[in-house]
């Protein structure tokens, strides 16, 4: 029966090849063959459909919204002209299990034109035979789908049929359009907007007669005069020609190659550039150089750094604002050029070298170094998150899903700030990637565990010398933000595959909180950040994920150093019930080693709740309370019904979906929307299997944050304040799927609602005029169908 069942595999598989070369000798034969066009023109014709004006806003909004980021279905990026004719492939860039690193393939970066990803096995959405309007149609996959659904729409207000796979990991389908018809076939109701309502009357009318005309795109414009010297000032600035100035331009650069540069907020939204690295000087064309890691070996003898213009479409998932002006420029001047060090001879970018912050930056100040990630700390852990997980429950459950983080403040007299004390201890700071992407998870695993023993061992030596005479530890180890910076606290939640993290100490009392110094931050950025590789293999897929529980057991043990001793080990042992720790049991052992007294006087037996409370007071001045319900805005009824909800704990909340966006139409001073958190409770998150095993519902908390935190919303429910109050008591009483079902009818919007497409145009309209610089489309691919 075994060989009979492979044999029909076989037969199957070798008439799906057979139809799909019939199909594609059809459509030669009809058409022509296929040849890569180049789409862009310099001006519209007279009376054509514009793409920039007509058809980019439909595209972002119907789907950019599940094809932006690595997760996108068949890789099809549709946020600009050049990922649309670029085209789609059905490789899994997220897959877990290779054993090899993966071919790159980053848009704009791993190949220029549509030809070069033609050469990387993309195949085409658009038509690339005869370009007649009927053959545009019929020849080009993009507009066969739209038909699709057109065709087969969603029932109104209905769960979506079973053969609909919402799964993050389900098998993409890719078929080229010689492969469509079958696959139309097969599954009928796969048209696109997948699993959502299709375009409007007018919207699919617009698109259609785009892809007939030819689907063209204006070359993108000169930059404006103003902008144009903003990027010639910055690039003259990060290019000076002295061994200081260009190893501070290689850190910054390494640190803010994720970023969504912009001069001025005042426009809606600004305009935004990436730093790149290029083979040419400013003032001559971009030749940019794509490697790995922006730390790998540039291949020239001198990289420069220039600016230039995001040209996809900013989606919040992805969207890391930094903001560069004058007082940024005086800024960096202070830390890195005038400050007083000297660069004897430029690092090296052999791998032992360029993965280690340590030792590749030793001559750069450690004050100046630590500052710098501590002006923008949001944006500096935001990378985490927001670089390349767009899909990452592995990745995440190594971090709990409500925490706080708070910093050492620079000026402490401590060894771990010492530059000369890291470098000595600097093969105990390596990271994983310097094992490349190719990683050997058994190998690297214990090279990191030896090297986290040795520095445990050094930092205990260390705090004993520096806390020596009589010396305790105090709320003055944390950093104030100087007395005007709102980055000193911040608040991380995770949404089980996604994250975001929010200045401020947003929602309630967290179990666990992160302090983090300088040489934890450095080594969590070119962890998770600068050396993490989304194409690598499992072996540095697993090693960074098992180093970063070594990391995030060092923030919490330094939080721990601020608490009485008893408290200490209570609040250690709550948060890792039940964990083994046998396999590194040792190591754990000296992390948790606090041979430091607290000298903050307690007088309470809850010294957790009283710490979280003198810090609250100690930030007075820098607190960022955008997301709390006391905002004035907020009406008392509506914010007394907000904090009721936020109330609910334990078992009702297990039935809410991870995050959902609340929007109140009818608030008094315009309509509102609010985010709904649900943070799971769980025994320890001591490992990456497992997880539902250390689930405990009762420990569940909800937040309900002012505005937007996240970019992957699983529910929208719109609730007028007159039913608000009715609202709260049915999560309340949550017992059961059939009482969300009821939840979800009188309040939800579910993905076959006519109203959906509405819904989320106005949350993201409101998003983007509350806040211009950081709003981005919303991502739409893990919304419920419930």
């Amino acid at each position: 029966m075994r060989s009979l069942g492979h044999s029909l595999l076989i037969a199957c598989a070798t008439v799906a090849v057979g139809c799909s070369a019939y199909q594609q000798y059809q459509l030669d034969r009809l058409h022509g063959d296929e040849r890569v066009r180049d789409r862009e023109v310099a001006a519209v014709a007279a009376g054509a459909i514009d793409y920039d004006m007509q058809v980019r806003p439909i595209l972002e909004s119907r789907c950019v919204v599940c094809h932006a980021c690595y997760d996108a279905p068949c890789q099809l990026k549709l946020g600009s002209p050049e990922g649309i004719d670029r085209g789609a492939n059905s490789d899994r860039v997220y897959n877990g299990r290779r054993l090899r690193q993966t071919e790159l393939t980053r848009l704009f970066e791993d190949a220029q034109t549509a030809a070069g990803w033609r050469e990387k096995d993309f195949h085409p959405v658009l038509n690339e035979r005869a370009q007649t309007r009927e053959v545009n149609r019929d020849a080009g996959l993009l507009h066969r789908l739209l038909e699709l659904k057109r065709s087969h729409p969603v029932e109104p207000g209905a769960l979506l049929p079973d053969d609909v796979d919402l799964r993050l990991r389900r098998a993409d389908q890719c078929p080229t359009v010689a492969q469509l018809r079958r696959h139309e076939r097969k599954h009928p109701e796969w048209g696109m907007p997948y699993g959502l309502p299709g375009l409007s009357a007018r919207e699919h009318e617009i698109v259609t007669r785009w892809l007939e005309e030819g689907a063209t795109h204006r070359r993108p414009p000169a930059l404006p005069e103003g902008l144009r010297a903003q990027v010639a000032e910055w690039e003259r600035f990060l290019n000076q020609d002295s061994a200081k100035a260009r190893l501070a331009g290689r850190y910054i650069y390494e640190h803010l190659f994720l970023a969504h540069v912009y001069f001025d907020a005042s426009g809606s939204p600004p305009t935004f550039f990436e730093l790149v690295r290029s083979r040419t000087p400013p003032g001559q064309p971009i030749d940019r150089i794509a490697t790995r890691r922006p730390y790998d070996d540039p291949g020239v003898a001198r990289p420069y750094y220039r600016l230039q213009p995001v040209r996809e479409a900013i989606v919040a998932k992805l969207h890391l604002p930094y903001r560069f002006d004058a007082a940024r420029m005086q800024r960096w001047q202070a830390l890195f050029h005038d400050a007083a060090f000297e660069v004897a001879a430029l690092p090296s970018y052999a791998p032992e070298v360029a993965s280690n912050p340590f030792v590749a930056f030793r001559a750069l100040p450690v004050q100046s170094r630590y500052r710098f990630m501590l002006d923008e700390a949001e944006f500096t852990m935001m990378t985490f998150i927001k670089g390349a997980v767009c899909r990452g429950p592995i990745a995440l459950n190594v971090i709990d899903d409500q925490f706080y983080v708070f910093f050492v403040d620079p000026d402490a007299r401590t060894q771990l700030h010492d530059g000369e004390f890291l470098y000595r201890n600097a093969e105990s700071l390596s990271m994983p990637a310097e094992a490349s992407s190719n990683a050997r998870p058994i190998a690297t695993w214990l090279r990191q565990s030896r090297h986290e023993k040795t520095f445990a061992l050094a930092k205990q030596q260390a705090l004993r010398e520096d806390f020596s005479g009589g010396r305790k530890a105090t709320l003055d180890l944390l950093w104030d933000g100087d007395g005007h910076n709102p980055n000193a606290a911040l608040t991380i939640f995770r949404h089980f595959d996604s994250a975001s993290i929010v200045k401020g100490m947003v929602g309630a009392p967290p179990k666990t909180t992160w302090v983090l110094g300088y040489p934890l931050l450095e080594r969590m950025y070119y962890l998770m950040t600068a050396g993490f590789d989304v194409y690598g293999n499992i072996g540095h897929q697993l090693s960074t994920r098992a180093y970063m529980d070594f990391l995030r057991m060092e923030a919490e043990f330094a939080f721990l150093i601020s608490l009485p001793a008893q408290a200490r080990q209570t609040e250690r042992q709550f948060w890792y019930r039940g964990a083994r720790e046998r396999v590194y049991g040792d190591i754990v052992k000296e992390l948790a080693r606090i041979d430091v007294e607290s000298g903050i006087r307690f007088e309470t037996d809850q010294p957790k709740l009283e710490l979280y409370r003198m810090i609250w007071d100690r930030l007075e001045g820098v607190r960022e309370d955008r997301f709390g319900l006391d905002d004035p805005r907020i009406p008392g009824p509506l914010a007394a019904s907000l904090r009721a909800l936020a109330a609910v704990k334990g078992a009702p909340l297990q039935w809410l979906p991870q995050m959902a966006f609340l929007y109140v139409p009818d608030a008094p001073t315009g309509a509102q929307v609010f985010t709904l958190l649900r943070n799971d409770g769980r025994s320890n998150i001591a490992s990456p299997f497992g997880e539902e095993d250390r689930r405990l519902p009762l420990e569940d908390t909800l937040t309900v944050a002012s505005g937007f935190i996240g970019s992957h919303p699983n529910a929208f429910y719109v609730v007028e304040r007159a039913r608000l109050g009715d609202f709260v008591r049915q999560v309340a009483a949550l017992g059961a799927e059939a009482d969300y079902a009821a939840l979800q009818v009188g309040f939800g919007v579910r993905r076959t609602d006519p109203d959906f497409w509405p819904t989320s145009d106005r949350l993201v309209e409101i998003y983007r005029e509350g806040w211009p610089v950081e709003a981005g489309l919303i991502d739409l691919a893990r919304y419920e169908n419930r």
